[in-house]
């Protein structure tokens, strides 16, 4: 049934997918549908769920073929990430932004989020100068840059190519030594 979601998202919008909608392009029974996922809420959070678990898959598995060194790392990371925006479209902020207007869906969109900046300090720490937390603090930022240029590239205002780039330039210049002065 998420398939059959991220396709009415993708053709038709967020405000589009209900559990009414979901169940008559599914081919199942309302009731289905609601012992599934109970509220819409319910199912933009499972949706948004699926999504992100497949994108973190897909990037730990191009992660264990990275050389271990930063400008390798920050070159896969990047790419993969704006790879990922880019397959899903726009869908992928539509949803993130419905999920704001509802404190569980909130709640689940700051985890998504939190869940990045693990990921990220995780596979930058072994090739970082920072401590821990240092590191942590810069992952967040970069996180917050990797968003906004994929709302961007999304929006057209700028190829995934230069995303990438960009978002490269960033994750090595925010863990450089000469940026780790500041603890």
């Amino acid at each position: 049934m998420l398939e059959t979601a991220y396709a009415i998202v993708r053709e038709h919008g967020t405000d589009a997918l209900t559990l009414g909608a979901l169940a008559k392009e599914a081919g199942v029974s309302k009731p289905i549908a609601y012992s599934h996922f109970e509220t819409r809420s319910g199912l933009l959070t499972a949706l948004y769920q699926e999504i992100n678990e497949r994108r973190l898959a897909a990037v730990a598995a191009e992660l264990t073929d990275t050389p271990a060194n930063l400008p390798a790392i920050a070159r896969m990371m990047a790419a993969a990430y704006m790879s990922c925006h880019a397959a899903l479209g726009p869908e992928w902020h539509a949803i993130g932004a419905a999920m704001q207007g509802d404190a569980a869906m909130h709640a689940c969109h700051e985890r998504i989020i939190d869940g990045y900046v693990d990921f990220f300090h995780d596979a930058l720490a072994p090739v970082s100068p920072l401590e821990s937390e240092p590191l942590r603090r810069r992952c967040i930022g970069i996180i917050g840059a990797a968003e906004a240029l994929s709302a961007a590239m999304v929006r057209g205002h700028v190829s995934e190519r230069l995303a990438a780039a960009d978002l490269e330039s960033l994750i090595v210049a925010a863990l450089a030594p000469a940026a780790s002065a500041v603890h």
